[in-house]
């Protein structure tokens, strides 16, 4: 007789926790729309695919752009090795000496930069003195080089522009 009664009881709150229609539309009709409306018209104010298209054309037109300004012929123009006496901090003397191209893609900047080489030479020299050895060690150091070199030659030459720096040597005697 209990088993009939446990049946009985579980019948009874099954039936009890049935949800309504009424309690299914507010809480989960209601909101779906509310999301809903709410996107379409945060969509319709953003620009929606209007904006998207609009966006995508003038992306077009920079690439364009970009393609039509591709460098042409590469030009290098070759500096006069550099030895400069690396910061050690009251140590030992360590030197490095670097051979470097600069790479650009017109002839005009090219004329440019040997009209400004002694600035360019003045802007590498101040930077490598102050580099300690520690700070050429391995692959991301050269990297760090070739980077910062790179800003540097663009400062000094704006607004022609330096597209690449090429190491031809680099010895550190340390």
């Amino acid at each position: 007789m209990s088993d009939e009664i446990n049946d009985e009881d579980l019948a009874e709150g099954l039936e009890r926790k049935k949800i309504s229609g009424k309690k299914i539309v507010l809480f989960i009709v209601l909101p779906a729309l509310l999301l809903l409306g709410g996107g379409s018209l945060a969509l319709m104010l953003l620009g929606g695919e209007d904006g998207n298209d609009a966006a995508a054309g003038e992306e077009q037109a920079a690439l364009a752009a970009a393609k039509a300004n591709e460098p042409t012929e590469l030009l290098f123009l070759d500096l006069d090795p550099m030895l400069v006496n690396l910061n050690t901090a009251g140590g030992k003397p360590s030197y490095l000496k670097l051979t470097i191209s600069l790479e650009v893609d017109k002839q005009s900047s090219l004329e440019d930069l040997q009209q400004k080489l002694p600035r360019i030479i003045d802007n590498f020299q101040v930077y490598l003195r102050e580099l300690r050895v520690e700070d050429l060690n391995g692959s991301a150091g050269m990297f760090r080089l070739k980077e910062e070199l790179l800003i540097r030659v663009n400062e000094a030459v704006y607004p022609t522009r330096v597209h690449d720096v090429l190491f031809k040597e680099i010895l550190i005697n340390g």
